[in-house]
């Protein structure tokens, strides 16, 4: 085995493969942790190290690494094609996973953010050991509040709490541990570096553990904010495709007829929604629906309709969001009709009509049953791909009233507008001032997210018969 291993011909089949995966994994791992904990080190001692330092590690350490295993292993060097595409998929996809289940479980917010809160920065006296340090008045301003109190400290002494001390210049403050305090003097674990002069100190806004307590919070609301727009998640990717696919089988179907004058032409016309950037398109369509300046709207006024409340109504905001993505998504279905109907051997429909079949019998019984095999990944693909399609719903509804995501739903204490769906309910919850940053409990909406999205794609593949199809 050790011999095999040695030799520069490369393993053969799935095992070989697995084998060089794991050996680069270890690699780019084992030069990742190398790098991180060369970065912390230098960071001890230059505390005003630059971040980047680490991807400098990273480089020196990794380039003779690679050296060493291409010595010990010769057959490796066939597969170092792969570490960029490893390194791209870790930076981009296990990274992003792992931080957003790691902050699921954590109080990661604006206000728990990691960082320094500058609020309780105060003016400090550094001692002659460089050990510990007083503050020249109290961190909160209130001479009967204590530090441990300020600090929000697990115990009275905050002993193990970091604390952010900053120097003159104020750009590159450091974090240190709390050995106990005092009154107003704070005693660290060891003493600071000579070369760092600190004039101020403040708390640290910690992220903590917290367990399970958002998705507690967020199942203990699910009747008034949850299962409302996980409901309507699923009334829109399901409405998407039953209706961007009809219109594009029926479109489809007239377009391939070979007897139509101009059929290009109207290919090509109807092609353009789907040609036009989604963002631009999208935006367009939100000024259309403009309550009182829309194209629409006026239209409907010359015709003595009364205006219809598109991106301020709970309702027609909804309807709206439909409408618009049936015209940006079935010239796609449109387009995989016709593709499909090009497979489909002529002699049968010359056998059915020879036979007597009308037309309808003939897209009865011979193009939707031949149609079923090819449109069945893409119906579950486009279910699952608007299950989760955050673009429409943002750029439609944000120069509405309401903002991004539409108006206000009445009685609901959720973050969440009418047309939001899950996705873009967890964005808002993050991002928007309404959600108050709180990231931890919009990973906790992502985790929810993504085991829905496999519950209901396992449910639609066992509805199609894909996993029986499989097995033949």
């Amino acid at each position: 085995m050790t011999l095999a291993l040695r030799s520069s011909r490369p393993p053969e089949g799935a095992r070989g493969f697995l084998i060089a995966l794991v050996v680069l994994i270890l690699l780019l791992g084992g030069s990742a942790l190398l790098a991180w904990a060369a970065s912390n080190a230098v960071a001890g001692i230059v505390p005003t190290a630059p971040p980047y330092l680490i991807l400098v590690f990273l480089a020196v350490i990794l380039a003779p690494a690679m050296w060493l295993v291409s010595r010990a292993f010769p057959w490796m060097m066939n597969w170092y094609y792969l570490v960029p595409a490893i390194v791209v998929l870790m930076a981009f996809t296990i990274v992003p996973i792992i931080m957003t289940v790691n902050f699921a479980f954590t109080n990661y917010s604006a206000q728990n953010s990691g960082y320094p809160d500058t609020s309780y920065k105060t003016d400090i006296k550094l001692s002659a050991d460089r050990r510990s340090f007083t503050f020249t008045a109290p961190p909160s301003g209130n001479a009967s509040e204590s530090v441990a109190t300020s600090f929000a400290c697990a115990q009275p002494t905050c002993a193990g709490e970091a604390i952010v001390l900053y120097d003159e210049a104020g750009d590159t403050p450091i974090t240190r541990t709390v050995d106990r305090v005092q009154g107003l003097t704070v005693t660290l674990t060891a003493p600071l570096a000579t070369t760092f002069k600190p004039v101020a100190a403040t708390r640290l806004n910690k992220i903590s553990r917290i367990g399970l307590r958002n998705f507690q919070d967020i199942f203990a609301r699910a009747s008034t904010e949850l299962w409302p727009v996980f409901a309507w998640t699923v009334v829109f990717a399901f409405s998407t495709i039953i209706l961007n696919s009809l219109l594009g089988l029926i479109l489809g179907i007239l377009l391939f007829n070979k007897r139509l004058k101009f059929r290009n032409f109207y290919r090509t016309l109807l092609f353009l929604p789907w040609a036009i950037p989604t963002v631009i398109s999208v935006q367009v369509w939100g000024g259309l629906f403009n309550q009182q300046f829309g194209a629409i709207n006026k239209m409907l006024g010359l015709l003595g309709a009364t205006s219809i409340p598109w991106l301020t109504d709970p309702l027609w905001v909804k309807i709206g969001v439909l409408l618009v993505n049936l015209w940006l998504g079935f010239p796609y279905m449109m387009t995989a009709t016709i593709s499909a109907l090009s497979t489909i051997s002529d002699d049968l429909y010359e056998a059915a009509e020879i036979d007597g079949a009308s037309r309808w019998h003939q897209i009865r019984y011979i193009t939707l049953p031949l149609l079923r095999s090819s449109f069945t990944p893409i119906l579950l693909s486009g279910f699952a791909f608007n299950f989760n399609n955050f673009g429409i719903i943002y750029l439609l509804t944000l120069t509405a009233p309401g903002g991004a995501g539409g108006p206000t739903v009445e009685g609901s204490s959720s973050t969440a507008g009418a047309s939001d769906i899950l996705i873009s309910w967890g964005y808002k919850t993050a991002f928007g001032a309404q959600g108050g940053s709180n990231y931890a409990l919009a990973s906790a909406i992502a985790m929810i997210v993504f085991f829905l999205t496999i519950a209901i794609s396992l449910v639609n593949f066992r509805a199609a018969g894909v996993f029986q199809e499989a097995r033949k």
